[in-house]
């Protein structure tokens, strides 16, 4: 990796790793859906204007459309909804932590839905990462402060990422650019997200300077500058870039610990740490059928 690419790489990890925080601060002005929508509605709001300007213009094709919406669904308006209602009750770092299992999920996916011929090495790393997150929740007794409905839920994001690789590889790949694939993605999913806010978003919205802030920088750096990153990425270094995974959980929880006063749980630091080496093994495998589902796509962004 040139020197050029691991700056980047840093960069990314700092901007994605630091959206745990930031929703946990913009939280405090709206409702999870309410900051769910206003994020992808400023991403959505960076990327189409670079569509148009570099390639003339988003997708074409009903079909392919149908498929963006399905992405965008499955790897943005449902894993954010579900990270922002998360960490109303869970702390940043702990749910920054739980989504370093998404390139587990994504390799389970793959399993489930009938590939053949996964590398033994992978299937380890599975069993590793799997035993990692066993120690998060502390099922027998010990995580009460994870094992939660909240826990639950940040889970169901990660793996919910973790289905929107192998669907969007199977879809969408080769479709288009992995810039216009994102920048439809976040239209539609803004679009999701405004039929669900009369229904689920019309909680008073309390102005604060601090959430107005992490707002703005969710929407215009987390969501929306940190794709172009990640695609320059790709591009320079292909699927290496996806050693970014393990750097996200490391930010969140220092940003939790020193800027949230979030206590260090030591137990969730082990089962990160088992949960990283559970991903570097599974990463480390050769290519199966599906080609290195576990590369950063187009749907990818963290929290």
């Amino acid at each position: 990796m040139t020197r050029a690419s691991t700056v980047r790489l840093v960069v990314l990890a700092m901007i994605w790793g630091s959206g745990f925080f930031f929703i946990a601060i913009a939280l405090r002005s709206m409702s999870p859906v309410q900051l769910t929508f206003a994020r992808l509605a400023l991403g959505a709001a960076v990327l189409a204007p670079l569509v148009i300007i570099a390639e003339g213009g988003l997708p074409r094709g009903r079909r392919l459309w149908g498929h963006l919406a399905v992405a965008a669904m499955l790897g943005n308006a449902l894993p954010y909804t579900l990270f922002a209602l998360a960490q109303v009750h869970l702390a940043s770092g702990v749910a920054g932590v739980i989504n370093a299992t998404t390139p587990l999920w994504t390799v389970a996916f793959q399993l489930a839905l009938g590939s053949r011929g996964v590398p033994l090495l992978r299937l380890i790393g599975l069993t590793v990462g799997f035993a990692g997150t066993l120690i998060i929740f502390a099922p027998w007794g010990e995580g009460a402060d994870v094992a939660t409905a909240a826990g639950v839920i940040a889970l169901a994001a990660a793996a919910s990422y973790g289905l929107s690789y192998v669907y969007q590889h199977r879809y969408l790949t080769g479709r288009a650019s992995p810039l216009a694939l994102s920048a439809g993605q976040l239209l539609v999913a803004t679009g999701l997200l405004a039929v669900t806010v009369p229904v689920a978003g019309l909680q008073p919205i309390q102005l604060r300077t601090d959430a107005v802030l992490a707002l703005l920088i969710l929407g215009v750096i987390t969501t929306g500058a940190g794709y172009v990153l990640n695609y320059r990425l790709i591009a320079d270094e292909g699927p290496t870039a996806s050693i970014v995974s393990y750097l996200i959980p490391i930010v969140a929880v220092v940003m939790g610990a020193a800027l949230l006063d979030e206590p260090l749980n030591p137990r969730v630091l082990v089962g990160a740490v088992v949960v990283l080496v559970g991903v570097a093994v599974s990463t480390r495998a050769p290519r199966g059928p599906i080609d290195d589902p576990l590369r950063p796509s187009s749907s990818r962004s963290a929290g």
